[in-house]
């Protein structure tokens, strides 16, 4: 059959509704970014959104699917780049969000994002065993809709595994509504005081960070139980007596945790990621030999697998040198007229090399994070983070001795407008290899992934400058001048921006980055020492993920990871034969995919809501929770049902497909 040899991939209906979803999810996900600091997934949920609407055309696939939640996938984490753009306005360099600024921040950074993670295909994804959570649930979502369309041998299976994930999902999805209700609390926590220590935990009831636990794995989850319990069980109690302060146990902890302990897993995680770059460097390098040597037999004539074809390396050379003409420009424009402009051409050459070379370092550490807990768990703040710690330090080292005291607001704005570029690279090159995973899997052309992503980061600029122009307008945004009480928190910005303040102005306390960066040692020496010793792994970047990514989001991936090898521990010893416990366990995966779409396109009817309230479109009691039915009073009973029903779902969902995989 034609349609069989030649099927629909990178078509003109996947790019438009590709574009449409990126656009929406992109809006949904700056608002959630600038008043939590979270973002969602939009991949799955994109992909069954595609499904569902391109079903009615006969030459419509699982390829043409793929493309659509590739291009969509930009939206969760382009959105990141809000970690930056309100910096300027904090620091006095801006005064509102102006659009090609901000449109090539956003657009160069993005696309040198997929331009870079190009050559790391071969050694990350295909060469690699890193489980691409998220790729991987996507994959399943897209093989169960395809397979039950098709049918075939595997169609008995599809529909068991179509019946997962819409069962998951609509289960995720109730749970997510409840959540919204506030019937069911979104948190449950306890703080206390001992002596005068204070600690506690959060644990967000959230089902789609569940299923993203059961994705990733045991070994990933007690890494990063290793850290939540050195960040809450020691490092904490240890600076709240150091720091004592008259404030509740919560807030006390809380406030310790995001000024002090959070710095030293950060430094932690800068040690631990420079180490992944070291080990990364031999297959990363095979890599791009195995990617030069496609492209010499390409050029001999020779006609590569459809799916080993990436762009080639003079496209790859074109885009790049292409998108260091608006870096240049972008640079050009914070330098002149300040008192920076003595030195702009050599500011302008380093800046350009220093966004070339750390953007390429930053592509494999994404790469390398994005296959060890998914993009949307990735703590990509912290590579903006070290982007700061890194152009600051560079800049007050070389330029300020030269220009004095006087230069310190432009450096500051120049610093925070590179590490811009480079958390550019990072969000993307995070995103895309994670849909080269999906693309893998379910027999994608790479090189038509890589256009689709490109297209998709193009969209999701055009949006990014007019929605944050919006909410700056409605509420503001906290640490600008003139913000009101209904502010954006806009968190990762506000550390970010003043982190940044303190580098330059030398008030930034070193002595937290540098124990951070013993204690990123120590990781790697205790990795090193199970792998050698016993054969273990405790991954240095998981452990310091445990103490930078906040409590609350962390503890629920742990119990997902430890809920999901008891599932498939059970399974194990119930299947009759190996091919039935493989099964179970892929129904479990599929299930688990499930609980990500659900709660995720219930987000994005939730963000819409609140922005319509607190916007004046929607009239409701409490703008901050439009779909209340109860007040802040049934907090105690809300968290006490919270735990009941969200743990019994699970549990009664585990249960149900081990049952659905075991009879069958």
């Amino acid at each position: 059959m034609a349609g069989a040899s030649k099927p629909v991939e990178l078509s003109f209906r996947g790019v438009i509704l590709g574009g449409l979803i990126c656009v929406v999810f992109t809006a949904a996900n700056i608002y959630l970014c600038l008043q939590s600091g979270l973002t969602f997934s939009s991949s799955i949920p994109a992909a069954v959104i595609s499904m569902a609407v391109l079903r009615p055309f006969r030459s419509s696939g699982i390829l043409e699917n793929n493309i659509v939640q590739t291009i969509a996938s930009s939206a969760g984490t382009l959105s990141c780049l809000v970690f930056i753009l309100p910096t300027f306005l904090m620091i006095g360099h801006w005064v509102d969000i102006p659009f090609w600024p901000s449109f090539w921040i956003c657009a160069s950074g993005g696309v040198l994002g997929v331009v870079y993670s190009i050559p790391l295909r071969r050694s990350l994804v295909t060469g690699s065993d890193l489980p691409y959570p998220e790729g991987v649930a996507a994959a399943e979502v897209l093989r169960a809709g395809e397979a039950t369309r098709e049918g075939g041998d595997d169609a008995a299976e599809a529909r068991l595994g179509l019946r997962a994930v819409i069962t998951g999902s609509i289960a995720s999805a109730i749970m997510a509504l409840l959540v919204g209700t506030r019937l069911l609390a979104s948190e449950v926590a306890g703080y206390a005081r001992f002596g005068a220590a204070a600690t506690g935990m959060t644990i967000n009831m959230q089902l789609a960070l569940f299923g993203a636990g059961h994705l990733i794995g045991l070994a990933a989850g007690m890494a990063m139980l290793t850290g939540l319990v050195m960040a809450w069980g020691v490092a904490v109690p240890v600076m709240t007596i150091l720091h004592p302060a008259n404030l509740p146990a919560a807030d006390l902890a809380m406030d310790v945790w995001r000024h002090k302990v959070r710095f030293v897993f950060a430094a932690a995680l800068a040690v631990s990621a420079l180490w992944t770059l070291v080990r990364l460097a031999k297959p990363v390098a095979g890599g791009v030999v195995s990617a030069i040597a496609a492209q010499t037999r390409r050029r001999a004539g020779e006609t590569l697998e459809r799916t080993e074809q990436d762009l080639s390396f003079g496209w790859i050379g074109a885009l790049v040198v292409l998108l260091l003409v608006p870096i240049g420009v972008l640079i050009h424009g914070f330098i002149a007229g300040t008192p920076l402009a003595p030195l702009e051409l050599p500011l302008m050459v380093a800046g350009i090399v220093f966004v070339a070379v750390t953007g390429l370092m930053v592509a494999a550490i994404c790469g390398y994070m994005a296959g060890l807990i998914g993009s949307s768990n990735s703590p990509v703040s912290s590579l903006a983070i070290i982007g700061v710690i890194c152009s600051a330090g560079l800049l007050s080292i070389t330029v300020e001795p030269w220009l004095g005291i006087e230069a310190r607001p432009a450096l500051i704005a120049l610093s925070l407008l590179v590490a811009g570029f480079v958390l550019g690279v990072a969000t993307i090159a995070n995103d895309n290899l994670q849909d080269l995973k999906t693309g893998e899997l379910v027999g994608a052309t790479p090189w038509r992934q890589q256009v689709a992503l490109i297209i998709g980061v193009i969209a999701g600029s055009l949006v990014i400058p007019p929605i944050m122009v919006l909410l700056g307008h409605a509420y503001g945004y906290a640490g600008v001048a003139g913000a009101g009480p209904k502010a954006l928190a806009a968190p990762q910005a506000v550390l970010i921006a003043t982190l940044a303040g303190q580098f330059i102005g030398g008030t930034l306390d070193w002595s937290l980055l540098g124990s951070g960066a013993l204690l990123g040692v120590g990781f790697i020496a205790l990795d090193t020492l199970l792998e050698r010793r016993w054969a273990l792994r405790l991954p240095p970047l998981a452990i310091a993920f445990g103490g930078y990514i906040p409590p609350g989001t962390i503890s629920i991936v742990i119990i997902g990871a430890v809920a999901g090898h008891l599932y498939e521990a059970h399974a194990d010893r119930r299947a009759k034969n190996p091919g039935q416990a493989a099964l179970v366990r892929r129904l479990g995966v599929i299930l688990a995919s499930g609980l990500i779409v659900g709660e995720s396109l219930v987000n994005v009817v939730l963000a819409g809501a609140t922005a319509a309230a607190k916007t004046g479109f929607l009239a409701v009691r409490d703008s901050d929770w439009p779909l209340a039915l109860v007040g802040s009073d049934f907090a105690l009973w809300g968290m006490a049902l919270a735990v009941v029903v969200i743990f019994g779902t699970v549990l009664l969902l585990y249960r149900w497909a081990a049952r659905l995989g075991l009879q069958s």
